[in-house]
């Protein structure tokens, strides 16, 4: 393959590229980054489509464009690559479900070999992450790049073309299908967080209604003032531990604000600041070293934020590119990248993608000089904005160790009265219904002398009664008296907790299957915590079995461990990471709070009792790793 890259400066088309060049290429991709207006880029497109007609053209309005080692604003940059074994397929699709469209599109370009997709989207109107999850969905092992378009920090009206049409809304796409064509991607992100967390309490999607109360305008005024550019200062979240930016698109009258990727209510975010020393760093270092081809060429897709906040030291960052391949690409409202099987929708990052199709292998990457070629003029500017970086990050990390003290007095404290609040809630909300029972039972035997049947509800309300009361009780004083461990027959310890609640279990069909070995099984472990750990277990199992099956309690003597194992046929547990957390219950119709899972899980990690679970739809299993007799 072989990439020409044209700088088209409101000159003559015919003066500017030799379209005998391509008169016999079948395979040609063109990639148009339009920095200037409409009419330019219909002429372009019309012109380009004209001369070339068999080529695939995607083009999109810019905030920037890239051409080799030169950055410029408001010039379009025409990219023609020529594929010898490799076929393109385009489509566009324009609508309001932007997952659906991502689906569909994929749908129409993909094949068996496809090894990249490239597309473009309006920057404003789309929601370019369910976009890419649409994408995925179809198939999430074919790397995706591109970007949504810009409109050169206007942020009203973009434009994305294929072929000779030219289309405010949308979506465009190509596949490249090849059996030899070889692909790399590597992003550069730099943007680090600072100052104080912050809570989104009202998001529908990519657009922000409030964030730790305020309106995003007043929070973005309250912290960068008035004329501040609120792109180059993004929110940043944590995705799956990784830091990710959510830069400012569009400014809405009721004070809401669009972002270029979508968060979720309670999402804790932080402002970002570029981190100048981390942008000015060699960019190649973030490719692949392993890609073993000679690259033949590169496309940058990079966010409008890094070339507006580096200003004239931005072309550090592509000059190494330009060195080793022909290099295109623009400045986006919001890259798209892929990684892992997954796309994602990035702001504040610097995505690139290298291409060959050379058959031999050979060392793919020269090593650029770390110390680039810049003015003094330029030199000056950068260690300015490396001072101030070091000055916002060293001042950041200063606040966060003074304010380390106070933030933990404050969560005891919060904690502490948290704790008392519950405390009294569930207090008399746990013990409504058994008390309610109580006396319901009392006033029918008075009426109808049934002492057996009635007495026996009772006797089944009371024991609910203890279970909770005893919870209740340790969750009070747990933190204020110690537990001391005893020598404990775990069997028989069990196996009364059994017979406690053999009757609770009789009420609601379902009895107990107790099982043990003959030796003795002795643990040392506090009863009270103990106790807490078995009746939960067997409360919960008493719950949510199924009418007419038993329950299964187990004990068995595993190497220097005892296990208990508590199961039965219930229903399956959809979510088993969060059914020990507190107040989740999976199933809303039953009695209860979510808190006794928790409790017992508290004790666990306490105790060191190690806890494994087991659900389908025959049969869920709790089993318990106590050490055995030291």
């Amino acid at each position: 393959m072989k990439t020409y890259n044209y700088t088209f400066f409101n000159n003559n088309l015919s003066d500017l590229i030799d379209y005998n060049i391509y008169k016999d290429e079948k395979n040609i991709l063109i990639q148009i980054f339009c920095g200037h207006d409409l009419s330019a880029l219909e002429l372009i497109t019309k012109t380009l489509m004209t001369n070339i007609p068999q080529a695939v053209c995607l083009g999109t309005t810019t905030d920037g464009e890239i051409c080799e080692s030169k950055i410029s604003t408001l010039k379009t940059i025409i990219s023609i690559s020529v594929f010898d074994n490799t076929f393109l397929k385009a489509h566009y699709l324009k609508g309001d479900d932007a997952f659906n469209i991502g689906y569909e599109i994929a749908k129409n370009i993909v094949t068996d070999n496809t090894k990249l997709i490239i597309t473009f989207t309006d920057g404003t109107g789309t929601n370019a992450e369910e976009y890419l999850k649409g994408i995925e969905k179809y198939d999430n092992s074919i790397m995706v790049c591109g970007g949504m378009a810009g409109d050169n920090g206007v942020f009203k009206q973009t434009f994305i073309s294929l072929g000779d049409q030219i289309y405010p809304k949308g979506h465009i796409a190509v596949s490249l299908n090849s059996d030899v064509l070889k692909v790399t991607n590597a992003r550069k992100f730099d943007w680090v967080p600072i100052g104080l967390e912050h809570t989104i309490d009202e998001v529908e999607g990519n657009r922000i209604y409030k964030i730790s109360g305020m309106s995003p305008s007043e929070f973005y005024k309250k912290y960068l003032g008035e004329s501040v550019a609120q792109t180059e200062f993004p929110l940043i979240v944590e995705r799956n531990g990784i830091p990710t930016a959510r830069a400012v698109l569009e400014q809405h009258k009721d004070g809401s604000l669009s972002c270029g990727g979508n968060l979720r209510k309670g999402d804790i975010v932080r402002l970002g600041f570029g981190d100048a020393e981390s942008i000015m760093n060699n960019p190649l270092s973030a490719l692949d070293t392993s890609f073993d081809h000679p690259i033949e060429t590169f496309f940058l897709y990079s966010c409008m934020a890094r070339r507006r906040y580096l200003r004239e030291l931005i072309k550090l960052e592509t000059q190494p590119f330009a060195v080793i391949a022909p290099t295109s690409g623009f400045f986006t409202y919001s890259e798209f990248f892929h990684r892992d099987g997954h796309n994602e929708l990035l702001n504040q990052t610097l995505t690139v993608v290298a291409l060959s199709e050379y058959d031999e292998k050979v060392n793919a990457l020269e090593i650029y000089p770390e110390k680039q070629t810049s003015s003094k003029k330029d030199a000056a500017f950068a260690r300015t904005l490396k001072s101030l970086t070091h000055l916002v990050q060293k001042s950041t990390d200063d606040y966060q160790e003074q304010s380390k003290s106070l933030k933990e007095s404050e969560v005891y404290a919060q904690n502490l009265l948290t704790s008392q609040k519950q405390f009294l809630k569930h207090a008399v909300h746990e013990t409504n219904t058994p008390l309610s029972i109580i006396m319901a039972n009392i006033e029918l035997y008075e009426m109808e002398n049934g002492k057996n049947k009635y007495l026996s509800n009772i006797e089944v309300a009371m024991k609910n009664l203890f279970s909770i009361y005893d919870d209740l009780s340790y969750l009070v004083k747990k933190d204020q008296i110690d537990y001391p461990e005893h020598k404990i027959d775990f069997k028989d310890f069990v196996r009364s907790r059994v017979e406690f609640f053999n009757q609770v279990a009789t009420k609601v069909k379902s009895k107990f299957v107790f099982k043990a070995p003959k030796e003795k099984m002795i643990l040392f472990f506090n009863e009270s915590k103990l106790q807490r750990i078995i009746d939960n277990n067997l409360t919960n199992a008493i719950k949510y079995t199924y009418e007419n099956e038993d329950i299964f309690v187990t004990l068995k003597k595993e190497e220097d461990y005892l296990k208990l194992m508590v199961s039965s046929h219930s229903k399956k547990i959809q979510d088993p990471d969060k059914i020990f957390k507190e107040y989740y219950r999976e199933e809303k119709s039953k009695d209860g709070f979510g808190l006794g899972l928790n409790l017992v899980k508290r004790i666990c990690d306490e105790e060191g009792v190690e806890i494994y679970l087991e659900s389908n739809e025959y049969f869920t299993s709790f089993v318990y790793l106590f050490k055995g007799e030291r």
